[in-house]
């Protein structure tokens, strides 16, 4: 089961949509191109474009369990009072005076350049229920850093 937002969930169905209704059929014209171009036993194109429906319906067949086992967040029953997901935390690394700010999100919404990190991660399991002014000590494969909560908010 994952926890998502709203937006989360509403992209992954319109990128599943897009699979299914746009990429399944290329990928069957691209197998029947190579089809009519003869002998298969031979046939490198045909081989790779199996191979690339093969890998498709695999993403697809992923996407449709995601979406099955996702469990929509109602962000207006999310309280600040401590770190969770779809909070965004500001904080401080304590040795560096570094700022940095991350939004805790579920896996499939994770994307780095936008600030947002995987509930799955070590720096967001370590922000776990922290309260503002607390300091988390998390392991991270360099060693173990000190993270300041300095705040906790709602993305809007």
């Amino acid at each position: 089961m994952a926890y998502m937002s709203q937006e989360g969930y509403d992209k992954l169905v319109a990128e599943l949509h897009e699979l299914e209704a746009v990429e399944r059929p290329k990928a069957s014209a691209a197998i029947a191109e190579a089809r009519d171009k003869g002998d298969l036993s031979e046939n490198s194109e045909y081989d790779a474009a199996k191979e690339a429906q093969a890998r498709l319906e695999g993403k697809i067949n992923q996407l449709k369990i995601t979406v099955a086992e996702a469990k929509i967040v109602d962000t207006t029953r999310l309280s600040t009072d401590s770190v969770q997901i779809l909070t965004k935390v500001e904080m401080t690394n304590m040795a560096t005076k570094a700022k940095m700010t991350y939004t805790i999100v579920s896996e499939s919404e994770a994307n780095l350049k936008e600030g947002k990190i995987s509930i799955k991660t070590p720096i967001a399991q370590g922000l776990l229920n922290k309260k503002v002014g607390d300091i988390a000590e998390i392991k991270i494969p360099r060693g173990t850093i000190k993270l300041r909560i300095d705040s906790i908010s709602l993305e809007a």
